[in-house]
């Protein structure tokens, strides 16, 4: 009987790499399908909006033909019962003639109001149909944007679950080789800051000097959510995905942020790597589909994927495109 030959420790580690690539990948699929979620997310809380907004007028437009309807309903039926020979006779038992040039301007006065009623009616009317017109647009543009949402949650549940299927059972092989790899970027980052300081502009391109002051006290609300777990679609305050985290830290000084890494980099000024102070915003990917928060010395917190807590990492990481002051 032959011996079965074990793996060797490098061959298992090997294994583990290639799997954590794997895991990267999907981890890099479910961030850019929950930054989607969010901005479909964002674009449908809009809608809903307006979509209220359109139903309200609506309903103010139907009541206002409502009621002019009814008041024309009112006056035909009036004359109706009335008779022209009411009128005549109203004019007849004038007693004199100031008495019936006063009656006969009044009647026609009355007449002259219904004409006005018509036309305010007819207005009222177009005024509905385009009010009803305009809600069902924006209900429908409701409906799809819920329907992106769902097609976005999807997605993130299947990746979810294949990465967990790949994780599992080698879940402390690959802790080991993140470790190794943290440490090796920090490293990196020390140096690349070392390097931005004494003039280097970096990659995610060159722009003039922030004339919006740094907001380095942000820097503390992100230090206090370190170690809070990374959950898609979370904006805090005990889970966050990446620019949930962002987005709730500013709110904390009173700066409105989209729930979206590629509408956040375009809030506030463009900022030089070798201008970034921190509280500045990091961005990543192509399309921008990751975001942290700068904290000086080449490091940034930040949530990073799903099954990972908020923590410090790397800020100029191989995908590093460029960086932002609210």
């Amino acid at each position: 009987m032959s011996a079965v030959a074990l793996p060797s420790k490098s061959a298992k580690l090997d294994q583990a790499r290639a799997v954590k690539a794997q895991i990267e990948e999907l981890d890099r699929d479910v961030e850019i399908a929950a930054e989607r979620y969010n901005a479909a997310s964002e674009k449908h809380a809009k809608l809903v909006v307006e979509r209220d907004k359109a139903a309200a007028r609506a309903r103010k437009a139907n009541k206002k033909k409502n009621y002019l309807q009814g008041h024309l309903r009112g006056r035909a039926e009036k004359m109706y019962r009335s008779g022209p020979l009411e009128f005549v006779e109203v004019l007849l038992s004038a007693k004199s003639y100031e008495q019936f040039t006063t009656t006969w301007d009044v009647l026609r006065a009355v007449n002259k109001k219904d004409a006005k009623v018509i036309v305010q009616l007819k207005k009222a009317r177009r005024e509905a149909l385009a009010a009803k017109k305009r809600l069902s647009i924006k209900e429908r543009a409701a409906a799809e944007q819920q329907a992106e949402m769902a097609s976005n949650k999807r997605s993130i549940e299947n990746t979810l679950a294949s990465r967990k299927d790949k994780l599992r059972g080698i879940e402390r092989e690959i802790a080991a080789i993140e470790a190794a790899e943290r440490a090796a970027a920090r490293r990196r980052a020390a140096a690349a800051a070392a390097a931005s300081y004494s003039g280097g502009g970096g990659g995610g391109g060159n722009y003039p000097t922030p004339t919006i002051p740094a907001h380095g006290n942000v820097v503390d609300y992100a230090k206090s959510r370190l170690g809070l777990p990374y959950v898609w679609g979370a904006s805090g305050p005990n889970s966050f995905d990446c620019s949930g985290l962002t987005m709730w830290c500013y709110a904390q000084i009173g700066i409105s942020l989209p729930h979206h890494s590629g509408s956040q980099i375009g809030v506030g000024q463009r900022v030089s790597r070798a201008d970034l102070q921190p509280g500045d915003l990091v961005f990543f990917g192509s399309p921008i589909h990751h975001v942290g928060m700068y904290v000086g010395g080449g490091q940034m917190i930040h949530a990073p994927h799903s099954g990972a807590v908020v923590r410090y990492d790397n800020a100029f990481r191989s995908d590093y495109v460029g960086a932002c002051r609210p």
